[in-house]
């Protein structure tokens, strides 16, 4: 569900009603909530909730949260059945604070998506979301019950709202955890990833985002209502990306929708909103949060991290990652996800051990926080591993060679013109799962591959079997050297863990069979890239035909132990459906082409002497 991250919604399939009622009571007991229109330099006022402990006796530090999701629920008698990021922090007693966003619910002012960052403001009109921040904890620090520190923190959009606070911080934020957080939205988050449009999440998601909103301020009308039970056949029936343009879909011309796919190269409006080129001189301590299996923002935590390291030297700032889909670690347990099966709860150790101790030690000065510069979940072994610089320094880029015959190996190729081929039909596109519903298959980042290996226009490159554990951990890149018949193609990339022929995984609990697990392609890392951004992304150019090319793009990062018996595979593609837009394999302004546009192409990924196709995998030495 993209961005859509309520707190509430992520907690509710796991919470009973009556744990929420005690929450609830709790809450009401121990707090007063006052609301407030809070007045920012440039007259507009925001909406602000606040919850202040009852007890006076001592001064609390402010733990704040500002979203364009709604502080809901609304009156000073109406209250939130839980606060902050997790349990153990809310029974700390912070001066708990929710904000709508600049212009969003109850909030005045206009509205922009992932607000552009200003860094010389010259005047009081010069406003962004870090001013806002400085602006709204300035108000705090004069009529609240304050200790004078602050802290912010957020998932997702208010991970990004987290991010932009950050850049000439107020003096009295002390402690800010972005997790999840959006950054750049042409490269890597939400909207695009390395220029291929993601369809699917964004499509239902601006449908009810961004519709009218009510007199009020306390809801939005959703564009249009999409109810399908099967996404594949819904959006190939749908036809070009155009058709979305229409009175009986996302007819108002200003829409977010429409902003978004209007742009489709990295010009002034993405490299506007990119926020990591504004993480310089950060003074607060930093902890950014991200997971493995986060199908909207797993490039967002990571690269985040790497901006603040790379742009601000002797920072305090941290990252964590682990096997969570998006926002998974504010869930009350994660023991399990996929096949994965964890052997403990990772979530209270994270939410007791990392995130209660880095806001209690430096908002309250309670306790230490001695948590390593890098906090990973290693998958495949199932362990938290430590690293006191990212990548760690003895991770070793190792080129995989694709060869004949669908070999994958560190010796690279001999002879020459050799290659593997494919016919890519857009109008019938390698679907992204194999689960047919309506809704996102959440699991497809960690799904069996087997579905698509059979499928003549996936290729496939394998190892032999592992005659010992392998470790990757750190960054992926893939090298494609190819020729296409089209003018334009898309290529994704997946690296899988194939599972041995006879093994089985156990069973997770008393009255559970073991699983199976033969020939399981378990997918670890996948990415996309949109083949005409091969030399850059602000100036696309077209392939010529049958001319061989090299396309080169990153995969996120990844901490995972192939095991001995297991082999790794490459598998290539060029759709992704309806997960990423159709490339029409014409090269084009994709938004405004038509039906007759989609055409075959043959694909062809090298593999010789010359041109010697190959995936970088970081092995730990």
């Amino acid at each position: 569900m993209k961005r859509f991250v309520f707190y509430l919604l992520l907690l509710s399939p796991f919470i009973s009603v009556a744990q929420a009622d005690a929450d609830a009571a709790w809450v009401k007991d121990n707090f007063t909530k006052k609301e407030y229109y809070i007045q920012m330099r440039d007259g507009i006022k925001l909406y602000t909730a606040v919850y202040e402990p009852k007890d006076v006796s001592q001064k609390y530090p402010i733990l704040m949260q500002r979203t364009p999701y709604s502080c809901r629920p609304y009156g000073e008698a109406n209250y939130r059945p839980r606060l902050g990021p997790n349990t153990s922090l809310m029974k700390e007693k912070y001066i708990f604070v929710y904000q709508d966003a600049r212009g969003r619910y109850k909030s005045e002012g206009r509205f922009r998506e992932m607000t552009p960052a200003i860094d010389n403001k010259k005047s009081d009109k010069d406003v962004d979301e870090s001013s806002d921040t400085y602006d709204t904890i300035e108000w705090l620090l004069k009529n609240t019950n304050s200790n004078g520190r602050v802290g912010i923190y957020g998932i997702s959009f208010p991970g990004f709202y987290s991010s932009a606070a950050l850049p000439d911080a107020h003096p009295a934020l002390k402690a800010v955890s972005p997790q999840a957080p959006m950054s750049d939205e042409f490269m890597g988050d939400d909207c695009n990833h390395n220029g291929a449009f993601f369809l699917l999440d964004n499509f239902g998601f601006y449908s009810g985002f961004d519709g009218p909103k009510a007199e009020n301020g306390e809801s939005y009308t959703p564009f249009f209502r999409a109810r399908y039970t099967d996404a594949y056949k819904f959006f190939l029936d749908f036809g070009p990306l155009k058709n979305a343009n229409t009175a009986k879909y996302f007819y108002d011309s200003n829409s977010v929708w429409r902003q978004v796919i209007k742009h489709d190269t990295y010009d002034e409006f993405w490299q506007s909103r990119n926020i990591r080129q504004h993480l310089k001189n950060i003074k607060p301590a930093v902890l950014v949060v991200g997971g493995w299996f986060d199908a909207e923002d797993m490039f967002g935590a990571l690269k985040t991290y790497a901006a603040i390291e790379k742009q601000s030297p002797g920072n305090n700032a941290r990252l964590v990652m682990g096997p969570w889909t998006h926002g998974g670690w504010a869930a009350p347990s994660w023991t399990s996800f996929g096949q994965y099966h964890f052997g403990t709860d990772l979530n209270k150790h994270y939410q007791d051990e990392i995130e209660t101790k880095f806001f209690n030690y430096y908002l309250k000065d309670k306790g230490s926080f001695d948590q390593a510069e890098v906090t990973l979940f290693e998958t495949g072994s199932n362990q938290w591993k430590n690293y006191n610089v990212w990548p760690p320094a003895n991770s070793r880029p190792t080129s995989f060679y694709f060869q004949p015959a669908g070999k994958l190996s560190t010796s690279k190729p001999a002879g020459t013109n050799s290659f593997t081929d494919y016919i890519s039909d857009p109008n019938k596109p390698v679907p992204y799962t194999s689960v047919v519903s309506g809704r996102r298959n959440n699991e497809y980042l960690v799904e069996d591959q087997r579905f698509a290996a059979q499928r003549p226009d996936v290729i496939s490159f394998e190892t032999d079997t592992l005659t010992q554990d392998l470790t990757l951990t750190g960054e992926i890149a893939a090298n494609l050297l190819v020729s296409i018949t089209g003018s334009d193609a898309d290529f994704i990339v997946k690296v899988i863990d194939v599972w041995g022929d006879n093994e089985v995984l156990p069973a997770a609990g008393p009255n559970q069979r073991p699983t199976p697990m033969g020939g399981y392609q378990q997918m670890v890392r996948a990415e996309v890239f949109r083949g005409k951004f091969r030399n850059s992304f602000s100036k696309p150019e077209p392939f010529v035909k049958d001319k061989i090319e090299k396309v080169s793009f990153k995969l996120n990062e990844v901490a995972h132990t192939f095991k001995k018996g297991h082999r790794i595979m490459v598998q290539v593609q060029s759709s992704w459906f309806p997960l990423v837009d159709r490339n029409p394999q014409k090269f084009g302004y994709i938004p405004g082409m038509d039906a007759k546009d989609f055409q075959r192409a043959t694909i062809k990924i090298y593999h010789d002497g010359k041109n010697s196709s190959n995936v970088v995998l970081p092995v730990m030495e």
